[in-house]
């Protein structure tokens, strides 16, 4: 069977091209492993990697895996730099074969045929230089350079999951093209739970194992996986303009798969999880992506959220709230009213308490342990796959049994009102233990080192969402005054 290896280029001690915040090593690396998986899946092909993962791996070794192994052909994966724009590809510059030539052509020439058009990709040309991964194989070698890393408008596209997954398929198309590899037939076989690297383009559900603005913390995260046997990488993004290190830990072709994955992180301890759906990887520019990011991006600072009450008046409608949920997700449930109207009852800050339902939910679209049909939007008694919580009858009901519990913990007082008690949980929960959202910490979420910050986070971005559409309202009725 042919033998193709890929080169995700630097790693470890050696970060290749930086700007800002972003290194070359997080980029090259996620390319290279959705283009193997997007082979392995599509074509009768082997497949070797020179790394999977952070780790430091010199030329010499790369170059040696490939000869040793003989393989059939020999791709390096890059991110250049240097003020330029565009995609380009190398081969080496004294004497390569006729084949590598060919094989070259033909992978440049797909690899256009798609970012070109899409992405509006300058076409750099195909060029020829003594790299040493190209000089010290004994096969058909290419080199491949993924536009600019300090370039504004090519770092947009680096960090957008739509053009990764494109740009990385097309990488694979081409080598298959190239190499006349024989494509697999289809299959409805399911794949397995494993978890894996990122897949080959927008159609399967991606795990999502934390996401944050600090790149040390998104370190320390896939450091605490791989110590708790979970494979992860750091896939950067960009959200709205700021920069995002996620966590990936999976890609699956079957809902039901990612899912039993998220809710082995959760059992970990992990609730910044979330499961990235094809639909928000497709849309360009990804908004639902970006909100998902956003909104679930755990940070590790803790004065970046002030902390607040559980108990006082929301400041939000129910329309807003809805209308904020919507934009990630069209099939949620129109909750928002429920939520502003019971909390009265109960002087609870309703639209923060929503802001946990979706952080609980992952927008309401119930991708951990707890169904949709159990109307138990925030998780109450649910510890894992075989303990999957409370039922409630109704949407209405599930929004009050949310808002009894938060009551439990935000006072000592009786609860008021006519409302029956329909919190399973109630009297299990010490009275008055936690008065603020950042005191449910280890409360409500176990071990929840962040639980109440995730909430306040996601309640900031709804705020910034009502300031947004309130101040398109004002300038709309401006017009007509």
């Amino acid at each position: 069977m042919t033998v193709v290896l890929l080169d995700p280029g630097h790693g470890g001690s050696d970060p290749g091209a930086t700007f800002r915040s972003y290194e070359e090593e997080d980029f090259t690396l996620t390319i290279a492993l959705i283009a193997r998986d997007h082979l392995l899946e599509n074509f009768q092909v082997d497949v070797v990697m020179t790394r999977t993962n952070d780790r430091t791996v010199s030329l010499e070794e790369r170059t040696s895996l490939a000869n040793r192994l003989n393989v059939d052909f020999f791709c390096s994966i890059h991110v250049n730099s240097g003020g330029g724009t565009g995609f380009e590809s190398y081969i080496y510059n004294r004497g390569a074969s006729n084949k590598t030539i060919q094989y070259r052509s033909i992978i440049h020439n797909h690899i256009m045929s798609v970012i070109g058009p899409k992405y509006n990709v300058q076409d750099r040309g195909k060029k020829s230089a003594n790299f040493f991964v190209l000089r010290e194989t004994k096969m058909p070698a290419v080199l491949l350079e993924t536009l600019f890393i300090d370039n504004p408008n090519d770092i947009k596209l680096l960090t957008s999951s739509a053009f990764i997954s494109d740009f990385a398929a097309s990488v694979a198309e081409g080598i298959g093209k190239a190499l006349n590899l024989k494509r697999k037939a289809s299959t409805t076989k399911k794949p397995s739970t494993k978890p894996s690297a990122p897949v080959s383009n927008n159609t399967l559900y991606k795990v999502i194992a934390g996401s944050f603005k600090e790149r040390k913390n998104a370190e320390q995260r896939v450091k605490e996986l791989k110590g708790k046997n979970v494979d992860s990488f750091i896939s950067p993004a960009n959200v709205n303009g700021t920069s995002f290190y996620r966590v990936q830990a999976g890609a699956f072709q079957h809902l039901e798969n990612a899912k039993e994955q998220l809710a082995k992180l959760v059992q970990l301890g992990y609730k910044d999880a979330f499961i990235l759906t094809p639909e928000e990887q497709r849309a360009n520019p990804p908004r639902q992506n970006q909100l998902a990011s956003l909104l679930s991006t755990s940070e590790p600072q803790a004065s970046a959220t002030e902390d607040i009450s559980i108990l006082g008046e929301p400041l939000l409608s129910g329309t807003l709230l809805d209308q904020f949920v919507k934009n990630t997700n069209p099939d949620a449930p129109q909750l928002g009213d429920s939520y502003i109207q019971l909390s009265k009852l109960y002087g609870i800050r309703g639209d923060i308490a929503y802001a946990q339902a979706i952080h609980e939910t992952n927008y309401f679209r119930f991708t951990g342990v707890v169904d949709r049909s159990q109307n138990n939007f925030a998780g109450i008694g649910a510890t894992g796959p075989n303990v999957r919580g409370a039922s409630f009858s109704t949407s209405r009901e599930g929004v009050l049994a949310h808002l009894q519990h938060l009551f439990a913990y935000a006072t000592t007082k009786p609860l008021p009102g006519d409302e029956p008690l329909v919190d399973p949980r109630f009297h299990y929960v010490k009275r008055g233990s936690a008065t603020t959202w950042k005191e449910l910490n280890g409360k409500w979420a176990v071990p929840g080192d962040r639980y109440g910050e995730m909430i306040l986070s996601i309640y900031r971005s709804n705020l910034q969402f009502a300031v947004q559409q309130l101040s398109s309202m004002i300038a709309e009725l401006n017009k007509h005054v």
